[in-house]
């Protein structure tokens, strides 16, 4: 009987052992995946602009992303995303405070979101005036945004050039509510996310954060 636990407990160690080991292996694969994505931009931007050509990450105050915040369903799906979703980004997101830059895919559907955010169809696309819609998983890259304050900043890159906003209205709206994605007084971007951050489920709210454009 006692010789049977211990093999028991000693099954189990192993096993708690090799889960880690998978886990954070899984982790280093999600990060240096994700900055791929952004070492593509940066040398598209680096040889549109006739500079020289980037071959290590030049990310300047880039800040590393909070990927411990993320839940285990987002994680997975990521990971299985980058086997699928191929390619740079239309553009980056940097929102400096919060520690976040992410790509900006085309689109919102399931493999953009998991390999970054997306820009939503319909609104003005980055770098144009209008009001540019970005839409990000509560539990992945916009975790962080649950900490945004009015008068953050926020940076928009493109191959064209970068546009700086400043957060000026945090909001929180119901799903069906698309009016905060209209064009406002000035150029901005609006950030959607699901709301509460933490809510287990489909999520009941919608989390905006509008920034004018500044710079």
């Amino acid at each position: 009987m006692i010789r049977g636990l211990n093999r028991l407990e000693h099954w189990l160690l192993v096993m708690g052992v090799i889960c880690l080991a998978v886990f954070a292996a899984a982790m280093l694969h999600r990060s240096v995946s994700s900055r791929s994505a952004l070492i593509d931009f940066d040398r598209m931007k680096a040889t549109a602009a006739g500079g020289p050509k980037v071959e290590a990450l030049e990310l300047g105050d880039e800040r590393k992303v909070e990927y411990t915040l993320w839940s285990e369903k987002r994680m997975r799906a990521y990971q299985e995303s980058l086997e699928i979703l191929k390619g740079p980004p239309m553009a980056v997101l940097t929102v400096g405070r919060l520690g976040i830059r992410v790509p900006v895919f085309e689109g919102t559907g399931e493999l953009q979101l998991n390999r970054g955010v997306g820009w939503i169809a319909g609104t003005a696309r980055p770098g144009q005036d209008g009001n540019i819609g970005i839409a990000g998983h509560r539990d992945g890259f916009f975790r962080a945004l649950k900490d945004v304050k009015t008068g953050d900043k926020l940076d928009i890159s493109t191959l064209h050039g970068l546009r700086r906003y400043a957060v000026d209205e945090i909001e929180i709206v119901t799903p069906d509510n698309v009016g905060v994605l209209q064009r406002r007084a000035a150029p901005s971007v609006t950030l959607v996310t699901c709301y509460p951050f933490y809510f287990i489920g489909d999520a009941p709210q919608r989390w905006i954060v509008h920034a004018r454009l500044t710079e």
